[in-house]
């Protein structure tokens, strides 16, 4: 039985900062998109990258951002924030081999008066200020928070091609982010995720595998990740949908 995470006495003693960070995540290769690099497409007549980044920019509940990528697209994503005046980003850093690494590799450029970080896929542009607040607010409660959506889906456990198991829906959740994370926490669990070569879908799965549990808070059907050809159809019908509220 893992015991849930706690500070070292020295790590308490030590004065910490306040600040909320975004971590974002836009390392990935686009693969499943079919060619060329989704965050760069348009949505909504804005490039999938700043429409995520503008919606952290304009938080209260955020007090920088730092954007990790490929070195090939460091400086055009530094050209779009400067287009798009995305202001809170204050480094754009190199990512690593996987999403654990270019995580981490976020984190450790956050200074001693970065307390908390918020980490969100940058292919994530329908995300709201309420989803953001509200995880910000229950990680720095918890040291841990993530928002989710309950599963819609009838949802079975398959082997070998034929459903064997029924799973009952109101033990699951489609966790999305911004997972949010006392800092220490999260570089922490990181590091041992990379040591240990853990399979991991996401940041929660770190956290969890040390014993700490993560709080769930609301999510929305409509914070989606645009992953594919028909998730672009999928968010222009959105982006209408809030035109016309």
């Amino acid at each position: 039985m893992l015991s849930l995470w706690k500070k070292k006495p020295q790590e308490v003693q030590e004065p910490r900062g306040k600040l909320v960070y975004a971590i974002i995540p836009a390392a990935g290769s686009s693969r499943r998109m079919g060619g060329g690099n989704k965050l760069v497409m348009e949505l909504g007549g804005q490039p999938v990258l700043c429409r995520t980044l503008q919606v952290f920019e304009q938080c209260d509940a955020i007090d920088g951002i730092i954007l990790v990528c490929r070195k090939q697209d460091q400086t055009i994503y530094a050209g779009l924030c400067a287009d798009w005046k995305i202001n809170k980003v204050m480094q754009i850093v190199e990512g690593g081999p996987s999403r654990e690494h270019s995580v981490l590799n976020g984190i450790l450029a956050c200074n001693s008066q970065i307390g908390y970080v918020a980490i969100h896929d940058a292919a994530r542009p329908l995300i709201t200020d309420e989803i953001i607040r509200k995880a910000v607010e229950t990680a720095k409660r918890d040291s841990a928070a993530a928002p989710g959506v309950r599963c819609k889906d009838s949802i079975q456990r398959m082997q070998k091609g034929r459903m064997i198991e029924n799973i009952d829906r109101e033990a699951i959740v489609a966790v999305q982010t911004p997972q949010c994370f006392d800092i220490d926490l999260i570089r922490a669990a990181l590091t041992r995720a990379i040591e240990q070569e853990m399979q991991l879908t996401d940041d929660c799965g770190a956290v969890t595998a040390m014993g700490q549990p993560v709080t769930i808070t609301d999510g929305s059907y409509e914070n989606i990740k645009i992953t594919t050809p028909e998730d672009v159809i999928l968010g222009e019908a959105i982006l209408k949908g809030r035109m016309l509220k």
